[in-house]
């Protein structure tokens, strides 16, 4: 995992991914679950794909990584399901500002990324320095 320095700090390719996803999500630009992912990637409506490896079905990577290869869409694996159900929004925020009854999340899919961001800047330097796309 790379960090880059972005202003003042420095900002991560996880740091800025959950940010990307935050601020796509705030755009209506994110979709949730593999069924909707899988549509979004044939369709070659898919800007980036978040996939993540903690998944009990082991033919789901396997999908997901060849629909995107096929079609050129930059894919991004992370650990858990869980913290990609939190960055996507499926959970609830209580007082305190921490996240309850997260839900997992196998793939997501930005096809919006909404406002121009430095993290958004990091995401693509990332891609631009990985010649295969594998992240």
């Amino acid at each position: 995992e790379s960090a880059m320095s972005v202003g003042d700090g420095t900002m991560s390719v996880m740091d800025a991914l959950r940010e990307g996803l935050k601020n796509a999500t705030i755009a209506d630009g994110v979709t949730k679950g593999l069924r909707e992912s899988c549509k979004k990637l044939d369709k070659r409506e898919a800007l980036l794909c978040v996939l993540a490896e903690s998944t009990d079905e082991k033919n789901i990577p396997k999908l997901v990584e060849a629909l995107c290869k096929e079609h050129n869409i930059n894919l991004i694996k992370i650990d858990d399901a869980k913290k990609l159900g939190e960055w996507t929004g499926l959970c609830k925020i209580d007082k305190e500002g921490l996240a309850r009854k997260v839900v997992r999340c196998s793939c997501a899919v930005i096809h919006d990324f909404g406002a121009e961001s430095s993290a958004l800047n990091v995401i693509n330097d990332h891609f631009k320095k990985t010649v295969t796309g594998d992240a």
